[in-house]
């Protein structure tokens, strides 16, 4: 590879002397090499990719990562994090292993995984895509909602809880790890649907297939009261969601591709890195 494209976490590299660091590095060795143009909320500026980037680096955690994932859409760069972060799952390469890291991609083609990606329709004409899930969660006060799934157009169970979460294999260590969902092997292709403290004493996660077609109804509350919920793609993108409406959720034909240099099985980095968390 020789066009390098920096995607940095401000906030995690405030100053840019990691970001300038590594660019320094990657042009002492005659590679190309671009930081990333952002706007004012620190998104990535439409049609400022370079055509000649090969592999853009990610300097921060996870969540830099998930963003550099919407912000590039249908642009398919590979992307490889380097971890400033805690925990990291997404992020392949610990800071002080940048060096070695980038001798690898300089010699030649990484191994890429395709990550599955989720797409949510709502409102007849919006839609938004995610890496990570999709959470449908109340808003206002303190009380439960109650939420319909559809499968394929068919009722599986009506959710009453704080609401439900959608996940990816990719999120299944996010969001729905902490509501009880069960932990997917990330390049699996499914989706997990959980809710979020549901008031029954059986009511489990469902694993469903990538090819299913999942619709979300929002349900009347108790003495006709309109419910609002809250719709959120990746943590990022919110939509308030009332009573009556659905959101439509399947596999995105778009996938987030991931550099991968570590050989190390996810099942081993699960267990090092949820140690003592």
């Amino acid at each position: 590879m020789d066009g390098f494209y920096i995607i940095t976490n401000k906030l995690k590299d405030p100053d840019f002397a990691i970001t300038n660091e590594i660019r320094q590095y990657i042009e002492n060795n005659g590679k190309k090499c671009y930081v990333s143009e952002k706007d004012s909320e620190g998104h990535i500026i439409p049609g400022t990719v370079p055509s000649d980037a090969r592999c853009g680096l990610v300097l921060g955690g996870d969540g830099t990562l998930i963003r550099a994932v919407r912000d590039l859409g249908e642009n398919t760069l590979p992307l490889l994090g380097i971890n400033l972060g805690t925990l990291g799952y997404l992020t392949d390469v610990e800071l002080k292993d940048f060096k070695p890291a980038l001798e690898r991609l300089f010699d030649g083609e990484p191994d890429i995984e395709e990550r599955m990606m989720l797409e949510g329709s709502f409102r007849g004409s919006r839609t938004d895509i995610a890496m990570n899930d999709i959470v449908l969660a109340r808003e206002g006060k303190v009380r439960i909602v109650s939420f319909n799934i559809y499968v394929n157009g068919t009722l599986l169970n009506t959710y009453h809880a704080d609401g439900v979460i959608l996940s990816t294999p990719t999120g299944s260590t996010g969001y729905n790890l902490s509501a009880g969902g069960p932990v997917v092997e990330p390049t699996a292709e499914l989706i997990v649907v959980t809710p979020i403290c549901s008031h029954a004493l059986n009511t489990s996660s469902v694993v469903l297939s990538a090819g299913d077609t999942i619709e979300v109804e929002i349900c009347e509350g108790r003495y006709g009261r309109q419910e609002q919920v809250s719709l959120c793609f990746d943590g990022a993108e919110q939509t308030t969601l009332v009573t009556g409406e659905k959101v439509c959720i399947r596999k995105a034909e778009q996938t987030a591709r991931l550099i991968r240099l570590s050989r190390e099985s996810f099942m081993i980095t699960m267990r090092r890195k949820m140690k003592g968390n």
